[in-house]
């Protein structure tokens, strides 16, 4: 069976806002393998609790659990505080039924700009107790951070500048391109 390989674009138009592209999939791919190393080499001998933040993580995160060599348990959540391409300044978090007492949490996000989200998450987390709480996101926003947050695990350091595609998404489309591509300014 011949595989045909896959056209990328370089710019896609979402409504209309047009994107140009700003990570390729390559190098996606290998920054979630390094980071996947890591979390293995620091959570040997434990069973860590990935728990996915929904819905931008669930590329990312798919492909981080892969990349861990060894034991895991999984868990999602939906958590937002996006509408369009600002956040709304509050957190809606969806309910969460599993017992997270003396487990070793690792929270994956798709990409952190202000920290509120993730402020407010680990503070809710904390209360149940887990043995401890680290925090990978493939992205990260320096310039718009305004909440503390303890990042354990990073991928990129990147602008602040609005992006879509490997989960990531402008009303909810673009999660599925395989590229991350930032929005063009006009």
């Amino acid at each position: 069976m011949k595989t045909e390989q896959m056209i990328v674009p370089d710019t896609v138009t979402i409504g209309d806002r047009k994107f140009s592209v700003f990570i390729d999939e390559a190098t996606l791919q290998s920054k979630v393998q390094e980071i996947g190393a890591k979390i293995t080499q620091d959570y040997q001998g434990k069973t860590p609790y990935f728990l996915l933040i929904l819905n931008g993580s669930f590329v990312f995160g798919a492909d981080l659990v892969r990349a861990y060599d060894g034991a895991c348990e999984m868990g999602f959540i939906k958590l937002s505080s996006y509408e369009g391409t600002a956040s709304s300044g509050t957190v809606k978090t969806g309910k969460f039924n599993d017992n997270l007492a003396g487990k070793d949490i690792i929270i994956i996000e798709d990409i952190i700009d202000s920290g509120l989200t993730m402020n407010h998450f680990v503070k809710t987390l904390a209360e149940q107790n887990p043995n401890s709480i680290a925090i990978a996101s493939l992205f990260v926003k320096p310039e718009a951070i305004k909440h503390e947050v303890q990042i354990d695990y990073r991928g990129f350091d990147i602008p602040n500048a609005f992006i879509v595609g490997y989960g990531l998404d402008l009303d909810e489309i673009g999660r599925n391109l395989r590229q991350v591509y930032q929005l063009v300014e006009d």
